[in-house]
């Protein structure tokens, strides 16, 4: 049905309801057992904590006063207050309402009168959780496939001088997908005209192998004129680029000097949190007047300042696009959405293979309580 204006009545369908290829994709979660970064580990201090969510589940991750960061359902046992309206307190977060407390593990203590009874053990939820690159890392899934699934590696990270890096987190509105869709598809350029981040859409390949969906571009990589002052192209004229949908991550190689990685984090059905890295070959960096060679230090503050000028100015623009996609798609899901490239519908259908065999997989299992036990004897009912 539709309304006076032509819209559809109602909201977009959930992926069981979902008929076409584009309403699938637009409804599909994201598998789990994954790690998923959910912040840079500089913005979590000592004694502090956030919410984050995955999927629309809230999740409570703090910083101990020993260092180590921590996650566990954002729920208190008992009367079901957030968390994260309490305060961490040594290595425990803290309700704010009768003063329980728990630990990484999720193991509640009880600090008031228990009346006679015995101490009841209560554990909430807690998620594996580990830093590595300068972000926190979660994985909401199954804890047993966290012990033999691991973070993506990035080795030119690693080490006592890893690459110069920038990372640039933001927030944004729309459905997960969309953003996959932007950076897999270099026509959007025109957005981002004033930037210039690339210059050319020529698709060389595209395939999926497995997990991933593999393509090659043919493209100027920081093309834009305050960019392209910063970049050596005396070996490499950082031209053609190999980018990967390496589920549920993305990432791209121009020449083995211009990189990036990109971490999302699906908060709910039309928000996310994404995480770029950007990290340049040390020979891809000059500065105009002294050349190439520049000392490590000069090459990571470069980054910074790139970061700020370039980089954040340029992905604010997807974060606005985006959000008025999501409102497009809202108002109009059921209206034709012709797509031109083969690189987006080969995103996509991953995005639902792998949505389907997540939900084959647990098939049975009620997708709010999976992994969420509270485990409780001798409470008292």
């Amino acid at each position: 049905m539709t309304d006076l204006s032509g819209h559809a009545s109602g909201p977009p369908p959930a992926f069981d309801d979902a008929k076409t290829h584009r309403q699938k994709a637009r409804s599909a979660g994201m598998d789990p057992d994954y790690w998923y970064a959910v912040g840079r580990s500089e913005d979590l201090e000592r004694g502090k904590h956030f919410e984050t969510k995955f999927w629309g589940r809230s999740i409570a991750v703090f910083r101990g006063n020993d260092g180590r960061v921590r996650a566990v359902e954002n729920r208190c046992a008992h009367r079901h207050l957030k968390l994260t309206e309490g305060q961490v307190v040594g290595c425990e977060l803290v309700c704010p309402y009768h003063g329980w407390s728990y630990d990484g593990d999720g193991n509640a203590r009880i600090p008031h009168d228990l009346f006679g009874k015995k101490h009841p053990k209560l554990r909430i939820h807690a998620l594996p959780v580990r830093e590595r690159y300068g972000l926190i890392f979660m994985f909401p899934g199954d804890p047993e496939v966290a012990k033999t699934r691991d973070i993506p590696s990035i080795p030119e990270l690693e080490g006592p001088k890893p690459w110069p890096h920038a990372i640039v987190q933001f927030d944004s509105p729309g459905h997960h997908s969309m953003l996959l869709d932007n950076v897999s598809d270099f026509t959007h350029g025109f957005l981002h005209r004033k930037f210039q981040p690339f210059e050319g859409t020529d698709l060389l390949r595209c395939e999926t192998i497995g997990d991933r969906v593999e393509l090659e571009y043919r493209s100027k990589i920081a093309a834009g004129k305050m960019q392209d002052m910063f970049i050596d192209r005396s070996e490499s004229g950082a031209d053609h680029m190999l980018a990967c949908y390496d589920y549920p991550y993305h990432w791209s190689n121009t020449e083995g000097r211009i990189k990036h990685f990109l971490f999302t984090l699906p908060k709910d059905e039309k928000s996310n949190r994404h995480i770029f890295v950007f990290y340049l070959h040390p020979k891809a960096i000059k500065l105009p007047l002294l050349g190439p060679r520049l000392p490590h230090w000069v090459m990571q503050k470069m980054m910074t300042m790139t970061r700020y000028v370039t980089l954040q100015p340029l992905l604010g623009q997807d974060v606005w696009v985006l959000g008025h996609e999501q409102e497009g798609w809202e108002k109009f899901w059921d209206r034709p959405a012709p797509e031109l490239s083969p690189v987006v519908r080969e995103f996509q259908s991953l995005t639902i293979r792998k949505w389907e065999a997540y939900l084959e997989r647990t098939r049975g299992a009620d997708p709010s309580k999976r992994h969420l036990d509270v485990l409780a004897e001798g409470a008292a009912q």
